[in-house]
């Protein structure tokens, strides 16, 4: 192979094969290539900021609902005020009772309404059950009144009878009630009693709380 000096060169190079070197050192195709990849870094870094920010300036209504509504659903449940369950209750004073026999036993009904006006209600007729009734009750008794005293007076009356039928009769007008009293009924309940269930329908106890397995995690 023939000695060989590039143009140029001034013979600073010395060419002892059929190739030239290269001209451009490689070194310089390194330091192109990462600073083409820092430069794609710096990009992504400033794409990802602006994406915050507009994160930030846009969902900021959104991250605060979904706080707010995680804070409800923690929240203890509100027991409903008994004062609202109280407000449709009348006092037994408010109570015109008529007390009727539908058995055999003579004189219930009077011994009856005389304990129930010592306990505050008022006594209307006193006698024996209608046709519809009479010696047809086998239970304790029927509480019977119009439709509006479904959930006023009926209730109130039945805490002195555990264990009475409560039924309401569609047209019936006036704000009395029966107590129709049956072959099962012996006595009205103590008055300690009849005032502690009056006390519990005026003023029920609140739910029972969620168990442990069924809390909401907060």
């Amino acid at each position: 192979m023939s000695m060989l000096t590039p143009p140029g060169m001034g013979g600073q190079y010395r060419i002892t094969g059929d190739k030239y070197p290269r001209m451009r050192p490689p070194r310089r195709r390194r330091r192109l290539i990462v600073g083409a990849v820092a430069s794609a870094a710096a990009l992504g870094l400033i794409g990802w900021g602006t994406l915050q920010l507009i994160d930030v300036f846009t969902g900021g209504d959104k991250a605060s609902a979904s706080v707010g509504t995680k804070a409800a659903a923690c929240r203890a449940p509100v027991s409903p005020s008994p004062s609202a369950r109280t407000a449709v209750l009348p006092a037994p004073g408010r109570i015109t009772v008529n007390v009727l026999n539908a058995t055999t036993r003579g004189g219930l009904a009077k011994d009856t309404a005389d304990e129930l006006k010592k306990r505050g209600f008022k006594v209307g007729t006193v006698g024996n059950a209608t046709k519809e009734y009479d010696k047809k009750v086998t239970g304790i008794g029927v509480v019977l009144g119009p439709a509006a005293a479904k959930d006023t007076a009926l209730p109130v009356l039945a805490t002195q009878l555990t264990g009475a039928e409560q039924r309401t009769e569609a047209g019936r007008k006036g704000g009395d009630v029966d107590l129709i009293l049956g072959d099962g009924f012996k006595n009205l309940n103590s008055a300690q009693a009849a005032d502690k269930a009056l006390a519990a329908l005026r003023h029920p106890a609140p739910a029972a709380t969620a168990g442990k397995n069924d809390r909401t995690h907060c």
